[in-house]
C-alpha cells in the first residue's frame, strides 16, 4: 500500500492529494491520512512545494466536508420524509438535530481531525438536520486546519518513519472512537435505567 502511495504522489503530485482528502470527507474509504503524511514527506525532500501541498491538501477537505453537506441538504426532504415514516427514526433524526443544535461547533470542529473517521458522517447529519451552514462551514474550516496541519507537518518532520506513523495515528483515532462509543453507550444506558425507575416507582405509588 505505502509504494502505491508514493508512486501515485510522484506521478500526479498534490493533485492526488486533493482528491484524496476531497473523497475521504464523502465517505470514501481511502488512505487520506498516509497521503499527507507522504504529501510532508515528499515536501521535506523538495519533491513538492510544502505551500502548495498544504493548501492542496486543505482546499480537498474542506471541499469535501460541504459537498458532503449540500448532498445531504439538497437529498435531505427525502430522507426526512422516509423517517417521518417510522417514529422510531424520526424520534432519532429529531435527537440528532437536538444534539446538533445544542453542540454543533464543537462536534463539526472535532470530528474533522480528533475523531476524523466521524468527520463524514457528522457532515451528513448536519445537512440532514439542516443545521446552519455559515457555523458548519466556519468550524469544519478550524478543524481541517488541525488535521491538514498535523499529519502534513508530520510527515514534514519523520519523513523516514510515514509508514509507523500512520499506523500509530491510525490506531489512536480509533481508540478515540471506540471510547466515545462507550461514553455514549454509557449515556444511553443511564438514561434508560433512570427512565425504568422513574416508571417503576410511578406504577407503584
Amino acid at each position: 500500500m505505502t509504494e502505491i502511495i508514493l508512486d501515485l504522489m510522484t506521478d500526479y503530485g498534490v493533485l492526488i492529494l486533493f482528491v484524496v482528502t476531497f473523497l475521504s470527507c464523502l465517505c470514501v474509504p481511502i488512505p487520506s491520512s498516509l497521503m499527507m503524511l507522504a504529501g510532508g514527506s515528499f515536501a521535506a525532500t523538495g519533491d513538492l512545494d510544502t505551500t502548495t501541498t498544504v493548501a492542496a491538501a486543505y482546499g480537498g477537505a474542506v471541499a469535501g466536508d460541504n459537498s458532503g453537506y449540500f448532498l445531504a441538504r439538497r437529498f435531505g426532504r427525502r430522507i426526512s420524509d422516509w423517517l417521518d415514516a417510522n417514529p422510531k427514526r424520526a424520534k432519532l433524526r429529531d435527537g440528532a438535530k437536538s444534539y446538533m443544535d445544542r453542540k454543533g461547533p464543537i462536534s463539526v470542529f472535532l470530528s474533522c481531525w480528533l475523531v476524523a473517521p466521524l468527520g463524514p458522517y457528522v457532515n451528513l447529519v448536519s445537512g440532514i438536520t439542516g443545521y446552519n451552514w455559515v457555523k458548519f462551514a466556519l468550524w469544519g474550516a478550524a478543524g481541517e486546519v488541525f488535521w491538514v496541519g498535523i499529519y502534513i507537518g508530520l510527515g514534514y518532520s519523520f519523513s523516514d518513519q510515514i509508514t509507523t506513523l500512520a499506523t500509530m495515528l491510525g490506531n489512536a483515532s480509533g481508540f478515540l472512537v471506540a471510547l466515545l462509543a462507550v461514553i455514549a453507550m454509557g449515556h444511553w444506558l443511564w438514561k434508560v435505567s433512570k427512565r425504568d425507575a422513574s416508571h417503576s416507582h410511578g406504577n407503584i405509588a
